[in-house]
């Protein structure tokens, strides 16, 4: 038997579970140059919520009635190709079924002896690479230099910050709860930490935890957060937009600062990037993630669900900030 997950409705706000439909399919074979794949660990993110919608973006759109897709680790069952034998495990973009078969264009081997299999899909994946480039190729982070990340527990968020304590910066992190702000003081070594939720006042907290301003901050929220960032942004910052969680689920556009005046006067770069923008990148990326990891300069994270059936749930529970680091479930 084999299953797989479609995209039954296209979201209208929070996702739901009614709009997704799991359905029974055939158990595909091999043909030549094709492996057979199984399903390992699976990951949700945040940016799928984007590819639910029907509009042009950096990526097509999910198609109703089709499976979902995301980054998946996956066993070996069966090969019929040069570049895959029988056992090997490989990371890739594939669609959320228990199997399926695969021609080999974008897999990745990878060596479960060096990491835990699961950590390809978070620090020493597309998680940690986004982290290390967005702050190479945007932040251009300097040693001494103040650093705020929103998100700061999440699968991301841990790795900036700890890639900036690498850089011999200060880094202030914001999460929304007390829980998580001791994890990223204790666990991953930021500096100070702020609780938006129980925080009145985000540009006086901002401005508390950061005295000599913020020189880089790197937001994968958006909204509110990013307007209070922006009010202690320093003279020639760099504001790293990576996500805007806040936002994925509007029905309609929000309207908030203009901030267009402080980009002038304090000449600001605020710039957008997705991951793939540097993927000629990738390969030196994950060597020097893989280097800080088994130096013991990085750490992570995860929260692992288990079940193939609890895919869905788990996506959901992204936007409740039911994670604690990167949200992988193990099928």
């Amino acid at each position: 038997m084999n299953k797989a997950i479609l995209l039954k409705n296209r979201p209208k706000g929070r996702p739901a579970l009614d709009d997704f439909e799991f359905k029974e399919i055939e158990k595909p074979s091999p043909e030549k140059g094709e492996v057979l794949l199984k399903t390992k660990y699976v990951s949700v993110d945040p940016y799928l919520r984007g590819r639910m919608r029907d509009e042009k973006s950096y990526i097509e759109p999910f198609q109703l009635n089709e499976p979902v897709e995301s980054g998946i680790i996956a066993e070996v069952l069966e090969s019929n190709s040069n570049d895959f034998k029988k056992g090997d495990y490989v990371n890739g973009m594939l669609q959320w079924k228990q199997f399926q078969t695969s021609n080999g264009e974008g897999l990745q081997k990878v060596d479960g002896s060096k990491a835990p299999l699961s950590a390809y899909l978070g620090v020493l994946g597309l998680t940690g690479i986004t982290a290390l480039l967005g702050l190479k190729k945007i932040g251009k982070l300097e040693k001494g230099e103040t650093l705020l990340v929103s998100g700061a527990s999440g699968a991301v968020g841990t790795v900036v910050g700890q890639i900036g304590k690498i850089k011999g910066c200060k880094v202030v992190g914001i999460a929304g709860t007390d829980e998580k702000i001791k994890t990223i003081k204790e666990k991953f070594h930021f500096d100070e930490g702020i609780n938006y939720k129980t925080t009145d006042n985000m540009s006086k907290a901002i401005a508390e935890a950061c005295p000599n301003g913020v020189d880089v901050y790197f937001d994968n929220v958006g909204g509110e957060i990013l307007d209070a960032a922006m009010a202690n942004i320093n003279r020639k910052g760099r504001i790293i937009n990576c996500g805007a969680i806040s936002l994925y689920n509007e029905t309609e556009r929000p309207t908030g600062p203009r901030h267009e005046t402080t980009l002038i006067k304090k000449s600001v770069l605020m710039q957008g990037f997705t991951v793939r923008d540097f993927q000629e990148e990738f390969g030196e990326a994950v060597q020097q993630l893989a280097t800080w990891l088994q130096e013991d300069k990085l750490t992570y994270t995860e929260t692992i669900v288990e079940g193939f059936d609890k895919i869905p749930q788990a996506f959901i529970d992204l936007f409740d900030g039911k994670n604690k680091g990167k949200m992988i479930v193990k099928v």
